[in-house]
This record gives C-alpha cells, structure tokens and sequence, in this order.
C-alpha cells in the first residue's frame, strides 16, 4: 500500500511538473510568435522608410541643393522644437490649473451635480452629475435614463464622455437623459468600497425619482466602473435596469500565455503588501500615479517616447488633442488604504468576485446571480488592460452552465472587438459610432430577449455617420462554446497560491511593520512623498514657473508669428523618421525583454508543483449540476405546473421561443419586432412590466425542458378561432419572410400551421 501510495504521488508530482513545463513553453512560444511577426512588420515598415529616404536624394544632385535642404530641415525642425516645449509648457500649465481646481471631470459637455457623496450617511468622494444636452439636442424625461460610471484607476472622471462621438453623445443623441458619477480626487477619511455601492444606490434613487414614467435606469460602467456596476446590480437588483460592462476586470487570474503581464506582479513583488506599505507612508492614501505608472510602463515606447515625437512631428495639427489627452491622463486621483485593500484582496489578488466569494460587507455577501438586469459585457483582444479572459471568464466562475443562466432568468450577452485598445473602448470615435450606438439600440429591446446565454454580433452596415445603422443578430452560446474565444484556464492555478501567500504575508504586515507606520507619517508627509512622485515631476517639469521656460516661450511667440506649416519633405525628414522608430523599438524591445522575464520567473516559481499544491485550498472550478437535478428545481418545477395556463400570450411567446430554439442565432430585425408585440400588442400592453417578464422567463423554462409537452399543450392556450387569429398575426408579423427560415425552423412552423389551420 505504502508503495503504491508513492508511486501514485510521484506520478502526480511528475505529471504537474510536466504541466509546469508545458506552460513556459506554451507561453515562450506563443511570445517568440508574436514578436517575429511584430518583427517582421517593422522591418517592412523600415524597409518602405529607407527606400523613401534613398529615392529623396534623388532631387538634390548638387552641394548647394543639398545644403538648402539641410538648412531648411535645421530651421523647420527648430521651430517644430520650440514649439513643441512650448506645448508642455502649456501641458505643464494645465496640470498645475487642473489641480488647483480640484481635477473636475473633463467632461466636454456642460453639466450640474445633482447629489454629492460626501453628504450622504455613509460618505464617500462620489457626486452625481446631470448632463446638459447641447444645442439642438432634446432629451426626454420619459425615456430610459443611462447612468455613466468612469474607472477611479489613478485618473480622474470624464473619459466616458471626452468626445461627442462617445457614450454620452450616443445616448443623448437617442433623446436619453444621461447621468455621470464622477468623483473628487481624495477620498474621504476611512472611505470603503461599501460606501461608494450604497452611493451609487442613493444616486439611482434620486434619478428613478426624477423620471417616474421612465424604465429603471441604464448604467454603463467602463474599466473598474464595470466591477462596481456589477457590484450595484447585485446589492440594489431593483434599482439596476440593463447593465453594461466596458472593459471591466471581473476575473483578474485569467489571460493568455505569452502575453497580459499585468496579472503577474503580485506574485513577484510580494502580494498585497506594497500597497499597503504605499498606503501607510501616505498617511493613509494610496497614490493614483503609481496605477497610471503601471499602465504606462506597459507601452514605454508609445507614452515615453513615441506620443511625444507626434506631437513634434503633427504640431501644426496635434497639439490641441495631446493636451485635451493629458488633462485627463495626468489628473491623479487618490484611494483610501480600506478601498485599495478591498481590491486587491477581492479582485486582483483574491480573485474573489467572480467566484461569489466576495463580502461588500461583514455578512453581507456578493452574490452575482442575484443580478435581475440584462448584462452586456463588451472587451477587446486589443485590450492589453483587460483582454476579453479577463472580461468574460467570470460567467463561467459564477454560473454552473448556460441553462443555469436561462434558470435565473438572466441575459448575459457579449461582444467582443478585434483590435480597439483598452482606452479606444471608451474614447474612439469609430467605436461610439459602432459598437457603443449597437448597444445603446439593442437595450432598447434587450429585455424582451429569452434567458440565456448569447454573443452579440454586428453585421452590415447600412448608412453613414449618425445615420448609420447596423445588422446585428444574437447567437445563443454555451459557457463552453464562449471560452472558446478566450484562453486556457489551467494555469490560472498558479494565481491562487499567490492569494493564499499575499493573505499570509497581510496578517504578519498587519501585526508588526503596519501599526508602526501608520502611526510615524504624518498627511504632511503624505502629501511630500506625492509630490515627489516621478508622474508629477514630469508633467510640471515645462510650467510657466520653471525660470528656465523663460528663453524657449519668448522664442515661441516670435516662431508662431512666422511658422507654417513643412509641406515639403527633405531626406533629412525621412531619416529622422527612421531615428524615431529605431527609438521607439528599442524601448518595445526593453519591455519584451522585462514581460517575458516576468512571466518566466512567475510561471517558474509559482506553476511548480509545489506552489500549485500550496493555493490548492483557493483554486477551484464550479462543477457543472447534471440535467436531472436541474430539471427538479423549484423555479423549472413552478413554471411547467402553467404548461396549459396563460392563454393567447403564452402561446405566442412559447411558440416563438421554440422557433428561435431551432436556429442557432436571432436576428436583430425579429428582436425588434416581438419586443413591440411584447410592449404595444393586445394583450400584452395591458401587463406590467414585471409580469411581462415573468412570462418570458416560465415560457424560456417550458421550451427549454419540456418542449415537446409545450408543444401539446398549445391547443388549451389556443381555444378560440378569435385567439387563433390573433396568435397568427402577432407571430407572422414577428418571424416575417418565411423564405428567410432555415429549414430547422420551417418545418416546426409548417407543423404549426397545420396544427391551428393557418393558411
């Protein structure tokens, strides 16, 4: 026995160790592929500029042409210079202005705030604010209000509705009132996650107040204001209308091998503890500027160098979008040590949210399916911040399966975008035009969609600008079928031994160095240690009051008297193109040098055997309930004991619902078209919203488990003559063309036809 317990364990030991290795070689591989190619397009890249600078010589075929174009290349590219220090000096001015003025949103719209937080019982630095519709648009107080909440990640409110093509103009531009929750840069004294939930639910109060005639309120959450929107649904699931989840990092353990290194630096640089230790020497502030570091250092080459070489390079056209830009990215916002712990131990470290793991409060826990409202998550693999893993992984943790998910009545739709980056989900322009107008037209309809699972696609498009309008069609999905669109699980393992040592090592800080701290710093000191943080000294490195800006502002205001734009393009400008690119890949090849250690030294210590083993007690994954069991539920039981009750209204929604369970995918055109029976037809107007929804729900429940049984008991909902007219109107006007039917669904509806006799 004692032999063969050996050999088993050393086989395991064995098996993990292979696994171990099979990681760094699937994520060594996976780097090595992606660098080639980037290599690759760069050297085609380079190639095309050294051909260009060659063939620009060919003009200049003698010593004094060649000297002209030096010395227009000296006196061009001077004054694009002394231009461009004169843009950071006014970049500078705007940062120290911005912060005298308490960094308020950069919102481009006007506004009035309707409700602080810090008023509230339990205060927070969070204020809801009224946008006001620009000239020419209307809004209207019966429609949907939709709800803004921007990421609190070291920068300030605003990024949601920078641009009139954004989320704001979108929905303003559909006549919806539209709220924003911004924020104060400081927290308040001893602030906590809780406190901002039960604001927000405040703000929804008052918002619900305001437009009694209206649905409940939309709320979009970008980035973390994603997590936090999930969090309100699921505290306050009867002040939440639909939900839209932007970029928002529910399932920090998850990504792809090879790439996403964000996830990896609590397990090298000892867990929870550098916040904290950042907090307590802080005076009890943790600093907004160390996250837009952390964020910055993931694209050296683009915010160190690149960004600041197309400001001199575009400085004739750039200059008024690189400052808006900076505004916003260098308002650092601040978080108390209680929220910032909450974080990391629930979210970043802990993984703890997207497992219903996670306490709001003591005793008061998170539990993500309690969320009534429909929920679109939309990501981007572009998305270097929160790729699509991190994004969708957590309906997998939360729902057993798909048909738990239509059990609870839920819609869970995603979407996901090819190459947008994390920021592009909230400020480009072709997106808000694209995917942001997709979602706001498909919450107009969003509820009248069956329980379940789905992947929203956008199709053709059909105009321009404003007046465009998409294809879109909703294909129902399995939880397995959706993580075929992101990465593998297994080495997410290796994430939970971090947790359990970043706990550990908590409670020793907690007990020794943490009180110490806490009671040696000072808000003066604090307040010193912020100043001094790299971010800020460069961002107020170019001020007016540096003494020596003097000389180069002078010189700015005689080159803006005489400056015009370069048109004319020397093979001195050619070859400073190709100086700025070898530039730019050395610092992308110091930062693929420092992720792929990273990863290699996180895979190594933490995907062993022995560390796997060691977080073995917080890695898990929610088995799967077999179909038997799910069949005896109370709510499945509840819904077939009304098989033959419900009348005209049931038979139509079931006999729907059962044609669209024949096909694969429902399109967006018939989607609009049952939500207006559903809202505007006899006899479903009469209803209230609420039991509309019911009625949904029991019918997805009886075409889901008992279709066959539903399928007999149409003719006890279909009695008369006048209902079965009715039924056949109502359903001829939602399926439309029957040439457009697969055949799936043709033979179910001609079995119908013949059933009830419809011509």
């Amino acid at each position: 026995m004692q032999v063969e317990l050996f050999t088993k364990r050393t086989a395991q030991y064995f098996e993990a160790f292979a696994e171990q290795n099979k990681f760094l070689q699937v994520a060594n591989a996976r780097r090595s592929t992606r660098l080639m190619t980037d290599y690759q397009k760069k050297q085609e890249k380079s190639r095309g500029k050294s051909e260009a600078l060659a063939a620009s010589w060919a003009p200049y075929d003698t010593s004094k042409k060649m000297m002209d174009a030096w010395t227009h290349y000296l006196t061009e590219s001077s004054e694009r210079a002394i231009l461009t220090i004169d843009a950071l000096r006014e970049s500078s001015d705007t940062y120290f202005d911005h912060m005298a003025k308490g960094c308020p949103p950069v919102l481009i719209y006007d506004y009035e705030v309707i409700m602080e937080g810090r008023n509230l019982p339990r205060p927070c630095n969070y204020m809801l604010l009224k946008i006001k519709p620009p000239e020419g648009t209307e809004t209207f107080d019966w429609k949907r209000p939709y709800v803004i909440i921007d990421p609190r990640a070291g920068h300030g409110a605003g990024i949601g509705g920078f641009k009139d093509d954004s989320q704001v103009g979108v929905a303003l531009r559909g006549g919806h009132p539209v709220y924003f929750v911004a924020f104060h840069p400081m927290p308040e004294p001893h602030q906590e996650v809780s406190h901002v939930t039960h604001a927000e639910a405040a703000f929804l109060r008052e918002i619900i107040s305001r437009h009694p005639d209206s649905s409940k309120p939309a709320v979009v959450g970008n980035c973390q204001g994603g997590w936090a929107t999930a969090i309100l649904a699921a505290f306050y699931p009867d002040l939440v209308g639909p939900i839209v989840l932007n970029g928002a990092p529910m399932a920090y353990w998850s990504g792809t091998l090879g790439q996403d290194p964000m996830r990896y630096s609590a397990g090298l640089t000892g867990g929870i503890v550098p916040a904290l230790l950042s907090a307590d020497t802080g005076s009890g502030v943790f600093d907004g500027a160390n996250l837009v570091q952390n964020f910055e250092m993931l694209n050296p080459g683009r915010n160190w160098f690149r960004k600041y070489y197309d400001l001199y390079t575009n400085i004739d056209t750039s200059e008024e979008r690189y400052l808006e830009f900076q505004k916003w990215w260098s308002g650092f916002y601040y978080m108390s040590e209680e929220e910032f712990r909450w974080i990391l131990e629930n979210l970043f470290i802990g993984n703890k949210l997207s497992k219903n793991e996670a306490f709001l409060e003591p005793g008061r826990p998170i539990d993500l399916k309690t969320i009534k409202s429909p929920i679109i998550v939309f990501s981007s693999y572009g998305d270097n911040i929160t790729p699509p893993d991190q994004a969708l992984n957590w309906i997998a943790d939360t729902y057993t399966d798909e048909a738990e998910i239509e059990i609870l009545g839920q819609r869970i739709l995603y979407m996901l975008h090819d190459q947008v980056g994390h920021l592009g989900i909230f400020v480009s322009s072709s997106v808000a035009k694209r995917e942001h107008t997709q979602v706001a037209s498909t919450l107009k309809t969003i509820e009248s969609l069956p329980p379940g699972l789905y992947k929203l696609q956008i199709e053709r498009q059909k105009g321009k600008g404003n007046d465009a309008t998409f294809e879109v069609s909703f294909a129902r999905k399995t939880i397995d079928q959706m993580l075929l669109e992101t990465s593998e699980r297994n080495p997410e393992k290796a994430f939970a031994g971090v947790a359990r040592f970043s706990e550990s090592l908590e409670d020793m800080y907690d007990s020794t160095i943490g009180p110490v701290l806490k009671t040696m710093n000072s808000s003066q000191a604090g307040d010193m240690s912020r100043g001094l943080h790299p971010l800020r000294l460069a961002n107020g490195a170019f001020a007016s009051t540096n003494p020596f800006m003097m000389l180069p502002t002078m010189a700015a205001a005689v080159v803006k008297q005489t400056h015009k734009p370069n048109l004319a393009k020397t093979p001195f400008h050619y070859w400073e193109e190709l100086m700025a690119d070898s530039i730019e890949y050395g610092w992308d090849a110091l930062k693929d040098w420092r992720e792929a250690y990273i990863e290699n030294a996180f895979l190594m210590f933490w995907a062993s055997p022995q560390a796997v083993e060691y977080g073995k007690a917080l890695s898990f994954r929610r088995p799967k309930v077999p179909m038997q069991d799910l069949h005896s539920l109370a709510s499945i039981q509840n819904a077939l004991k009304k098989i033959d009750k419900g009348g005209v209204a049931a038979a139509i929604v079931r006999i729907v619902l059962m044609i669209a369970d024949t096909r694969t995918e429902l399109r967006g055109e018939k989607l609009e078209r049952f939500n207006e029976v559903l809202t505007t037809w006899a006899p479903f107007k009469s209803m209230e919203p609420k039991e509309r929804s019911f009625l949904l729900h029991d019918q997805t429940l009886i075409a889901r488990f008992e279709m066959e049984a539903g399928y007999n008991a149409l003719p006890s909902l279909l009695k008369t003559e006048k209902e079965k007219t009715l039924a056949h109107k109502a359903l001829m006007h939602i399926i439309g063309d029957e040439e457009d039917m697969p055949p799936s669904s043709l033979e179910l509806w001609r079995s119908l036809k013949k059933t009830f006799k419809w011509g």
